[in-house]
C-alpha cells in the first residue's frame, strides 16, 4: 500500500532529524515508525498488562499497593498546595 501524508514543515523536519540519527530513510523510518504504533496496546487493559504482572510478580498485597498509592497522592497534593 502506498500512503501519502502531508507533514507541515516542523514534522517534516522531526522526522528527517530521527531518520538520520537511527541512520534511516525518512520513508523507512516513518513506515517503522507507523508499524510500531499499530502493534502497540490497543486497549486500557493492554496498556496495564505489563504493570498488572510486575505487581502480581513482586508479591505485593492490595493493601500494600493502595498505602503506596494513597502516600503518592497525598504528596502530589501537598506540592500543589505549595
Amino acid at each position: 500500500m502506498t500512503l501519502q501524508i502531508d507533514l507541515s514543515p516542523e514534522f517534516e523536519a522531526k522526522l528527517r532529524e530521527r531518520a538520520r540519527a537511527a541512520e534511516k530513510d525518512p520513508a523507512t523510518f516513518a513506515r517503522e515508525a507507523l508499524e510500531e504504533k499499530l502493534r502497540g496496546p490497543r486497549t486500557f487493559a493492554e496498556i496495564l498488562a505489563p504493570i498488572h504482572k510486575q505487581v502480581e510478580e513482586s508479591g505485593m498485597t492490595e493493601q500494600e499497593i493502595d498505602s503506596i498509592l494513597q502516600r503518592a497522592i497525598d504528596e502530589s497534593r501537598r506540592e500543589r498546595k505549595l
